[in-house]
């Protein structure tokens, strides 16, 4: 079977805020997305804010069945199953860990699904080395389906963010070029012109005033944070703990010039006063990230919004938890 010409009818599985529906969107496939499954009820309001009401549906994942599946007509499906049971902070539980059920589900389902022709999944880099992942790779290729894996990161496509993430694009027909060990460079053709830190902040005004750091952070934890100026051109990965730990959760920002900026700050830490010290590190400006700046540095679109009454937690939680775009759209070339 063929896709060309042929609308790509879609269920979007641990649908998140939408991530996956940009991408497909961006990636300019003629598509319907013809139903999203969510258990994460500010998720949900989220895509169906930006997508129209009732678009997301509250549903365990737990509950499909092949017959629900055809009922539904669809012939792709995009999922990003959750992370935990493949990492450190989930202890790495792998199948073992009860998160990891659904999509456990979704693997012993492949074989009973014939119409579905394409199959996108992403993880948490790691994903390729646990057993869930053998288990999927099993499943797909005892279903009739080939599959190629990508581990790659937006700051690959010259996005000023690093988030690597397992991949694996799974279809019926066979690749144009043979499968290979895990892809880790995206193809030229997605890559865009450079841009730095300066070109996805909001405008400096009183509004962000809520985002600077507070004294206490700049004084004891500032020194281990990752902090970006507006020349930066790559920043941390941000995580749904961005804002509770100083650590590994994400970048931070400075709107100063690396020169100035450092310059500031070599006087404070030479600053022998704790009083001057803290003057001269409140003159940094350093500030969390917005969450319509992270979403941006994700490379969703300036037409993604939150609705007004999700908080800036939850809006950090959910923006932690889903993918890059761009990335995402450069791999829909496979269905071709």
């Amino acid at each position: 079977m063929t896709f060309d010409g042929i609308e790509y009818r879609v269920l979007e599985l641990f649908s998140g805020i939408g991530g996956m529906h940009y991408a497909i969107k961006r990636s300019g496939k003629c598509y319907k997305v013809m139903a999203a499954i969510d258990i994460n009820p500010v998720a949900n309001t989220i895509y169906n804010h930006n997508f129209g009401a009732d678009q997301a549906m509250s549903r365990n994942i737990l509950s499909l069945t092949p017959e629900r599946i055809r009922k539904l007509d669809v012939n792709v499906i995009l999922m990003s199953p959750p992370c935990q049971p493949f990492t450190r902070n989930g202890n790495f539980k792998d199948v073992d860990d009860r998160r990891a059920d659904p999509f456990v589900h979704l693997c012993d389902l492949l074989g009973n699904i014939p119409t579905v022709q394409f199959i996108l999944l992403e993880n948490v880099k790691g994903f390729e080395r646990s057993q869930a992942c053998e288990l999927y790779k099993t499943k797909l290729s005892d279903a009739g389906f080939h599959f190629k894996e990508y581990i790659l990161s937006p700051h690959n496509f010259n996005v000023p963010n690093t988030r690597h993430r397992y991949y694996c694009v799974a279809k019926r027909t066979a690749f144009s070029s043979p499968a290979t060990p895990i892809v880790t460079e995206p193809s030229p053709r997605h890559i865009q012109s450079p841009i730095s830190i300066g070109d996805i902040v909001e405008p400096e005004s009183e509004n962000l005033n809520r985002y600077l750091l507070k004294d206490d952070l700049l004084r004891k934890r500032l020194a281990i944070m990752d902090i970006c100026t507006p020349d930066s051109t790559n920043s941390m990965c941000f995580t749904k703990a961005y804002t509770h730990y100083a650590e590994g959760t994400g970048s931070v920002y400075s709107p100063l010039g690396k020169t100035d900026f450092d310059a500031i700050y070599k006087q404070a830490e030479l600053a022998l006063d704790e009083n001057d010290r803290l003057g001269l590190l409140r003159r940094l400006k350093v500030r969390y990230f917005t969450p319509t700046e992270v979403a941006r540095l994700m490379s969703f679109p300036d037409d993604f919004q939150f609705p007004t009454e999700s908080t800036d937690k939850q809006r950090y939680r959910v923006l932690g938890n889903s993918i890059n775009v761009l990335v995402v759209s450069s791999l829909f070339d496979e269905m071709d």
